[in-house]
């Protein structure tokens, strides 16, 4: 019998596309730029969160190879996490895993994380997280002025509509 994830996936699957990620650089420092990206990077919507919730996930889920689907996107998302860390740290404001974006500063924590181990419960909450991942960065997207941080953020967003399209059929093949 094939495993649900070589249906799913055929061979040589891809978890990021096949495109490199622009350079880290910014226009300008901008506390107020940092500000904003910073609940892109750590907020209970951020790839922080995706990270810890993906690796989460990969070691509760016990077929090998959706913990390994699971897994690779988490990779992805920590590839994302480093990109926005790096423009924080351009921007003139260290990357601490807080989301700086409204006048206090709400520091990251695993309370974040939602830890369901059903996997088509799982699956659905990834698939609403990726949502609502893809609309933020177009929020951010139409609010900055920075081309090359929005070249960066374009880049990533590529990869969570791969991410979407994943889970998706994954989804559709645990319900099946």
């Amino acid at each position: 019998m094939f495993s649900m994830a070589y249906i799913l996936l055929g061979e040589g699957m891809k978890f990021q596309v096949a495109k490199p990620y622009p350079q880290i650089r910014v226009e300008r420092k901008s506390l107020k730029t940092a500000k904003i990206i910073s609940h892109l990077y750590a907020s209970n919507e951020s790839e922080l969160t995706a990270v810890h919730e993906y690796m989460f996930q990969s070691m509760v889920t016990l077929d090998e190879e959706v913990k390994l689907i699971l897994h690779s996107i988490g990779i992805v998302e920590m590839k994302h996490l480093e990109i926005l860390g790096s423009i924080l740290n351009a921007l003139g404001s260290p990357p601490v895993y807080a989301d700086i974006m409204d006048d206090d500063c709400s520091y990251w924590n695993s309370d974040f994380v939602y830890y369901d181990q059903d996997l088509k419960t799982i699956l659905e909450i990834d698939i609403e997280r990726e949502k609502q991942a893809i609309y933020n960065y177009h929020m951010v997207l139409s609010v900055l002025d920075d081309i090359y941080i929005k070249e960066c953020l374009k880049r990533i967003v590529e990869d969570e509509y791969l991410h979407l399209e994943i889970l998706e059929k994954l989804l559709l093949q645990v319900i099946k």
